[in-house]
């Protein structure tokens, strides 16, 4: 009785109760505006490419899903950035993001995720150097491999976002589920999972499951036709671990298909955007131990029309805040404390690439989102990010693709 009053007192269970209360929103028939707010300016272009980090100075690394990263100056002049890994440029896979260390003012690292090669494929890897910049050039010096993702195999989508946490303790890094369905429901694989390192990439303190251990080897399946194939699909090999399988320590969340966009707001809730498939793409409040339900529920169907249980039907998961039928296709999601748009403060901003839009989100801090406005921007936005100084920039996911620099009008 004493801790429900503790609760009560703080808010909490009220909080709690609402958010389970709380309906879902489709802002999938959401109507653009009719005009933009915004001037976007193009200042160069790029093949393919994926995420912008910018540094201290205001200058940029930019990822290229080929395998080049660039350092970037505002206007527009790039130096290739040397001592790039090695990636496995098919399909979605590739060079992906690129984040600097929440402690870059003192030791100059940055986190690179990435398509690894290997025998039968790739997999996602995090890896960690030191950027070392000349007067016109730029390096990676002692790059590290720090976690990757086992087995290799082909196909599907690696997530490959990261989030440090406000604190600047732990890594949160978003993992693909490589349209093989069924891992995100695997506790021995790390597929479909948003992660909770230390810097280091070891399983971090207080996760929801610190210190276990998963199977000593897992199947590989090739990516299934839809979610009932998936159930039944063939066994192509089995990988045995070298040492402990440390997936289930590590992991914070489950259940997720195409993690994309993550981020903390300012009050320090974790918020996620991901990929459905025909349908049901998502804004997640990420909160420990949670399953998010792929491929169990969707608000949604196969691509092949093949039907999905709603997540209405299953009250022991958790629902998206937000859902998107049709699709956005979301890039990546940021939250927005700039000077230059100040009646955005606090906002979220996702990026569009099936749809060609930027969309702003609100919160009403209690675990709540609601769809503020949509902009049709005309371009398959990729990733958007925010300068020191409030300016927006954003990339296109095409080749030629562009960087935008976006100002108010």
């Amino acid at each position: 009785m004493r801790l429900i009053e503790t609760l009560l007192n703080g808010g909490l269970l009220l909080a709690l109760m609402s958010g389970s209360a709380r309906a879902q929103v489709n802002a999938g028939e959401q109507k653009p505006e009719p005009s933009l707010p915004f001037t976007m300016t193009q200042v160069a272009t790029f093949n393919l490419p994926w995420r912008i980090a910018f540094l201290p100075d205001g200058r940029m690394l930019i990822t290229e899903k080929p395998g080049p990263i660039w350092l970037v100056t505002q206007q527009g002049q790039k130096i290739p950035v040397d001592n790039v890994p090695a990636v496995l440029h098919q399909g979605q896979g590739g060079m992906l993001g690129v984040f600097l260390s929440p402690h870059y003012a003192s030791d100059h690292n940055v986190y690179l995720t990435y398509a690894e090669p290997g025998d039968s494929g790739s997999s996602l890897a995090l890896a960690r150097a030191r950027l070392a910049l000349g007067e016109n050039t730029a390096s990676l010096e002692g790059l590290q491999v720090l976690w990757r993702q086992m087995p290799k195999g082909r196909g599907g989508q690696f997530g490959a976002q990261i989030a440090f946490s406000p604190d600047g303790q732990y890594l949160f890094l978003a993992v693909g589920e490589r349209q093989r369905m069924t891992p995100a429901q695997d506790p021995d694989q790390a597929l479909g999972k948003i992660l909770r390192l230390t810097l280091d990439a070891k399983p971090a303190p207080g996760n929801p499951m610190a210190g276990k251990t998963g199977a000593a080897s897992v199947p590989l399946i090739d990516p299934p036709s839809d979610t009932e194939a998936a159930k039944t699909a063939t066994v192509i090999s089995t990988y045995t671990f070298p040492g402990p399988n440390l997936a289930p320590a590590e992991t914070w969340t489950s259940g997720h298909r195409t993690p994309y966009g993550l981020a903390f707001a300012p009050d320090g809730r974790l918020w996620e955007v991901e990929h459905g498939p025909r349908g049901g793409d998502e804004l997640n409040l990420i909160e420990p131990g949670k399953n998010y339900g792929w491929p169990l529920v969707a608000y949604a169907v196969n691509y092949n029309g093949v039907p999905i249980p709603s997540p209405d039907t299953r009250p022991d998961l958790t629902k998206p805040v937000i859902y998107w039928t049709p699709i956005i296709g979301p890039g990546n999601m940021i939250f927005y404390n700039g000077a230059m748009f100040t009646e955005w403060r606090g906002s979220a901003l996702v990026s569009g690439m099936a749809s060609r839009t930027l969309v702003r989100i609100t919160f009403d801090g209690k675990g709540g989102a609601t769809p503020a406005e949509r902009w049709d921007v005309g371009h398959r936005m990729r990733d958007v990010e925010v300068a020191s100084d409030g300016a927006l920039w954003m990339i296109e996911d095409a080749n030629p693709g562009g960087l935008f620099r976006v100002t108010p009008k």
